[in-house]
Order: structure tokens, then sequence, then C-alpha cells
């Protein structure tokens, strides 16, 4: 809203060309939210505390979660999309179809956790939506925004994969691009939500990813950039950029009150909008499989509970302790916060790698 504003005055004041660039604005859209976030934070969490309107915490969990969790206000993805929302809104360029595709990615993944953390509160009990409706409905979504994107991008751009490392190692999908970028979307957002379980674990990550994904998207959006480093260029890519600056302010501004101990819990609201964000940002740079290894600890938080339950059904027993894997250092001994640091630090070097794709090919 004000960049549009803006760029209708540049022509009466000149100094407001500072706003046309991307570095910019993304500063101001990260700003935006978090400042957002800090502001609204403690009047949301004393209006949730006040009507108890907090996650059932899991019997089977560690010992020190049902002691010292149980009562703390969640849904805290709503304050991460108001956040959010004010950044991209006030700072990003409405016109680009790539924004408008997040944005319904992001509140329709955020409505579909809402309702799953009201069902939580409702029945008291930690089982929310049924798996099969969740994932009913994150499919539907996310095949809903991709045939919104065909409407407005190069369709055939979307049919290639490219491979990190190699320069011209380029796989044309066909039709199956459709399947295969939903399963990022819909697998994106349940590995976010699956590693949301102790305080900061998967907020800080996310953050990380985001970073990455803001440089990734502005040089792919830049012709001279992409082609110095052998990436796709990917017209309109930049203005991705905005938005994931959006996500780091907001996640920036959560973390103040989810920080252990924790005031307030993300839940599935803002994991869901979250994870789908991330997911459909790696489609649009075309770097899903770069995605795959920023967010490694996503990926190796959600292989964990396929593994426990393949185990589980076929020979009666558990590889791990408790899945997801986190609580399984937890059920060893380990204390939330050594957790919590150690997996940031798995986060870090692999946001590192990463990027670090970029350059060798």
């Amino acid at each position: 809203m004000l960049y549009s504003l803006f760029l209708n005055l540049i022509d009466t004041y000149s100094f407001l060309n500072v706003f046309k660039y991307l570095t910019v604005r993304t500063g101001l859209a990260m700003f935006t939210s978090m400042l957002v976030v800090l502001l609204v934070g403690t009047p949301f969490i004393n209006f949730f505390s006040a009507r108890q309107i907090h996650d059932p915490i899991r019997s089977d969990g560690p010992e020190d979660h049902i002691i010292k969790k149980i009562g703390t206000p969640t849904m805290g993805g709503l304050l991460i999309l108001l956040g959010l929302f004010s950044g991209i809104l006030l700072w990003g360029d409405l016109s680009s179809p790539y924004i408008w595709f997040l944005m319904f990615i992001v509140l329709s993944f955020g409505f579909i956790g809402a309702y799953d953390d009201y069902k939580k509160i409702k029945q008291k009990n930690s089982s929310g939506i049924s798996l099969k409706i969740k994932l009913f409905l994150q499919i539907f979504l996310a095949f809903l925004g991709i045939y919104i994107l065909m409407n407005f991008i190069d369709t055939q751009e979307l049919r290639n994969l490219y491979f990190p490392f190699f320069k011209n190692l380029i796989i044309n999908l066909g039709w199956f691009f459709i399947p295969f970028y939903i399963f990022i979307i819909v697998g994106s957002s349940n590995a976010v939500n699956l590693t949301d379980g102790l305080d900061g674990l998967a907020t800080v990550p996310v953050i990380l990813v985001a970073g990455c994904f803001a440089f990734i998207s502005y040089v792919s959006g830049n012709i001279v950039f992409s082609e110095y480093l052998q990436i796709p260029y990917i017209e309109g890519t930049g203005e991705v950029t905005v938005f994931c600056g959006s996500i780091i302010g907001a996640c920036l501004g959560f973390l103040w009150f989810n920080a252990p101990p924790a005031k307030i819990f993300m839940g599935d609201t803002g994991s869901l909008a979250l994870g789908g964000s991330l997911g459909s940002i790696g489609i649009i740079t075309k770097h899903e499989i770069v995605l795959a290894i920023t967010g490694g600890l996503f990926v190796f938080e959600a292989i964990s509970v396929i593994v426990q339950v393949i185990s589980f059904k076929l020979t009666g027993k558990r590889i791990f302790k408790m899945a997801p894997i986190h609580h399984h250092f937890e059920k060893k001994g380990w204390p939330e916060s050594t957790v919590v640091i150690r997996f940031w630090i798995i986060s870090i070097v692999l946001a590192m790698i990463g990027l670090a794709t970029l350059k060798f090919r």
C-alpha cells in the first residue's frame, strides 16, 4: 500500500525513488513485521491467558512438558500472520502474482492450522482435525494455489527441476510437476509443524531458511546476478525477497515471546502457514532441492516420524524413544535448551551448505 502510494508520488518527490529498491523495502518489511508483533504480543498473550486458550500437552510426552508447559497460551501463529501481512501489504508490490500466490498459501494453511488449534482447545486433547481431513484440505489448497500460479507465469519454466552442484542438469517434469509441487508445499508445511515441539525450535530454522531464500529470490530475479551464479533467471521473483523479509521480521518478533521459557506457542496456525510458505518460495525460485538442504532439520524431523510409524506397524517396535526426534533426545535426558540450541546449530550449518550450492556448480 505504502509502496504503491510512494510509486505514484515519485515524479513529484524524487527522494521517494529509494523505495523502488528491493533491499530497502525488504528491510522495511522486516522491521514493520517485527514491530507489529512486538507491540501486539503482550496484550495478545494476556488476552489468551485470561481466557485459558492453551494447547493440551501430550500425556505421553516428556515429564518436563507436562509440568512446565501446561497452561501456556497457543495460536501464537496469529501474531506471526498479523506481522507478516503488515509487512508485505505495506511494502510489497501487490501487482506481483507471486505475492498473491504466497499470501493465498499462508492464509489458507493458516486457517487450517487455526481450526486444528481450535478443535484441540475445545476438545481439550491433542487430536484436533483428523489426519485425513487435514491432508485433504492441504492438498486441495496447494493444488488450487498452483493452478492460480499457472495462469500468471510461464508454465514451461514451472515444469523444470534444477539440480544444485550441476550447471546443466535439468529435468522436465511434464505434468508431473503438479503432484510434485503439491508434495513440496504439503510436505514442507507438515515438516515445520512436526518440528514445532519445543520453545523456539521451529522459529529460528524458519528464520534461517527465509533468510537464505531472501538472497536466492533476489539473485534469481536479477538477470546479471543469476547469469553470474549460473542459476535460472525467473523474472519477477525478486519481489519474493520482500515476503521473506516479512517472514523473518514476524518470526524475530515472535521469538521474543517464544524463546525458552515460552510465553506462547506458535501452534498449528503458525507452523502450517510458515511451512507452506517456505515450500511455495522454493517452487517459485526453482530451488526445491536447495529448500530440502537448507530446511534439512524439518526433513529430518519428518523422516523420524515416518520411520517410527513404519517400524511400529511392521515390527511392533519403536526405533526412537519418542517421535519427532527432538523428543527422543529429551527422553534420553538432554535438557530442552540443549536440544533446541544444538538443533539450531544444525540448521545454521545446513543453511550455509544450501547457500554454497549457488556457487559450486
